[in-house]
């Protein structure tokens, strides 16, 4: 059990140590949680902080359930079990690629995204469910010719580890439960992270000075 995401990034700074100091290592957080928590890392191990902004397609009549998402590129990574055939998918995408646009903007400020080539980068969220938005981030980072991914999160349901463990070279998840209902549960204090949130983060690392 995690007090807040806070307390979740610095005991995964923990199981991070090693790459304390490293400039070809990377924190690459997912918004919103994932920033919190990745700032955490990246404050304590002294590691450039960035952000990997994907998003979930939510279902036309259920929003909550995930049918593919979308990366910063506008790739979709579908959920094979919903349903939904490309041209769907593709028509359904449309404005999550405005929302990733727009999120990107607001959290870089026109900035340019730290270069991954030959990096290894460590992409946090603040807990993995299904996966599938991280799945999609995870994806992005790999096409941009990094030279290893660790997926470091305090919480990831035991069922979605062989996933990732197939897209990742390291996956560091101190929780990983077989009864899994909701990554909040795991918390104590686990409200909505705000966009000045994120940004508030952001700024300790650089971004919008």
């Amino acid at each position: 059990m995690y007090r807040d995401r806070h307390d979740a990034g610095r005991r995964l700074a923990e199981e991070l140590v090693r790459f304390a100091g490293d400039e070809d290592v990377v924190v690459l957080g997912i918004p919103r949680g994932g920033v919190i928590v990745g700032g955490e890392i990246a404050g304590r191990l002294d590691l450039a902080l960035d952000v990997v902004v994907a998003s979930k397609i939510g279902a036309p009549h259920n929003p909550e359930y995930a049918i593919g998402a979308v990366d910063a590129d506008g790739r979709v990574t579908p959920n094979p079990q919903a349903g939904y055939d490309a041209g769907e998918l593709e028509h359904l995408a449309r404005p999550v690629r405005d929302k990733i646009r727009r999120r990107i903007e607001l959290y870089r400020g026109g900035e340019e995204p730290l270069d991954l080539e030959g990096a290894t980068a460590i992409v946090t969220d603040d807990g993995i469910a299904t996966g599938l938005t991280a799945l999609a981030a995870v994806r992005y980072v790999r096409a941009q010719g990094v030279d290893r991914i660790v997926l470091a999160v305090p919480v990831i349901a035991s069922g979605t580890v062989p996933v990732f463990a197939q897209e990742v070279d390291e996956i560091v998840a101190p929780e990983q439960p077989v009864h899994f209902m909701a990554v909040g549960q795991f918390y104590r204090h686990f409200p909505q992270t705000s966009d000045d949130e994120v940004l508030e983060v952001l700024h300790e690392f650089g971004y919008g000075e």
